[in-house]
C-alpha cells in the first residue's frame, strides 16, 4: 500500500501513512524527515521519499517529535543503514533508547475498548508494530538552540505532556507548524474533527499537554501538519485555542 503524499508548500510534503503522518522537507537534493510512522510503514516511508524525487541516502537527518512506536518506527533502521543522525529533544533521548516507555499500555486500551474506534485502532496498531521493541541505538539531542541547520530550517519547540520530551517543529518563514501529537486534527479513536488533543489515554501527563497548547498558540503561521489527521489551514494561534477549549 502506498502512502498519500501531499505537497502543502514549496518543498514541504505531508505524508499520510497507515494511521500516522510524517513530513518531508526538501531543499535541492537534500531532505529532512520528520517522524517515520509505524515499523510496518517502512515500505510506505521509502516509497514516499521516492515519490518526491528523493531517497534515504539524501536524508540529512531524521527529526522525531516523540518516541512512540507510530512515529519512531523506522528511525533506527534509517540510522543504522544510511548513517543519518536521529535528533530529539534531550528529554526524549532516553525514551528513544527505551530506558523507559511512556506509551499507552494494553491494559489501558482494553479499559477503553468500549469507546468508538478503539478496538479497530488497537488491532491495526499491533499489526503495524505498535508493540514492537524498536529502540534507537544512538539518538542525539538537538545540536543547537534555534533553527536547525537542516533542509527547511525547522525550529524545535518543546511541548511536553504527550511525552516528557515531545517537540513540535516550527517553520516560521513558511508559516508551518509540524505539531506531532501535541496538536492533532483527527484520530481513528476520536469522533471530533479539526484541532484537538488526542484522547486522554494517549498522554503521559494530560495537564502538561493542555498547557503546551499555550506554547503553540504563540507561534505564527497558518498551516498545521499534525501527526494524526488531515492538514489544517488557518491561524496556528486559533487552532491551539480551539483544541484547548475542547480539552477543558
Amino acid at each position: 500500500m502506498r502512502s498519500a503524499v501531499r505537497q502543502v508548500a514549496d518543498g514541504i510534503y505531508l505524508v499520510h501513512g497507515s494511521d500516522t503522518n510524517w513530513v518531508i522537507l526538501k531543499e535541492g537534493d537534500a531532505v529532512t524527515l520528520v517522524d517515520t510512522g509505524y515499523p510496518g510503514d517502512r515500505e510506505q516511508l521509502l516509497s514516499s521519499l521516492a515519490e518526491v524525487g528523493s531517497s534515504p541516502e539524501a536524508v540529512a537527518a531524521v527529526l522525531i517529535t516523540h518516541a512512540h512506536n507510530d512515529h519512531l518506527g523506522s528511525a533506527e533502521h534509517l540510522r543504522a543503514a544510511y548513517g543519518m543522525p536521529v535528533y530529539l529533544h534531550e528529554a526524549e533521548v532516553p525514551h528513544a533508547r527505551r530506558e523507559f516507555l511512556h506509551q499507552v499500555n494494553v491494559g489501558t486500551v482494553l479499559k477503553n475498548g468500549w469507546r468508538p474506534g478503539v478496538l479497530p485502532w488497537a488491532v491495526h496498531a499491533i499489526r503495524s508494530g505498535g508493540t514492537a521493541h524498536v529502540p534507537v541505538a544512538s539518538p542525539e539531542p538537538f545540536p543547537a538552540a534555534g533553527p536547525l541547520d537542516l533542509p527547511g530550517r525547522p525550529v524545535p519547540v518543546h511541548t511536553p505532556g504527550h511525552t516528557d520530551g515531545h517537540a513540535a517543529y516550527h517553520l516560521p518563514d513558511a508559516g508551518v507548524l509540524i505539531s506531532g501529537d501535541a496538536l492533532a486534527s483527527g484520530h481513528p479513536t476520536s469522533r471530533a474533527r479539526g484541532p484537538q488533543l488526542l484522547p486522554d489515554m494517549f498522554h503521559h501527563e494530560r495537564t502538561r499537554a493542555v498547557a503546551s497548547l499555550d506554547i503553540l498558540a504563540e507561534l505564527k503561521g497558518d498551516l498545521m501538519l499534525p501527526g494524526h489527521g488531515p492538514v489544517h489551514r488557518g491561524p496556528i494561534h486559533e487552532a491551539a485555542l480551539q483544541a484547548r477549549e475542547r480539552a477543558l
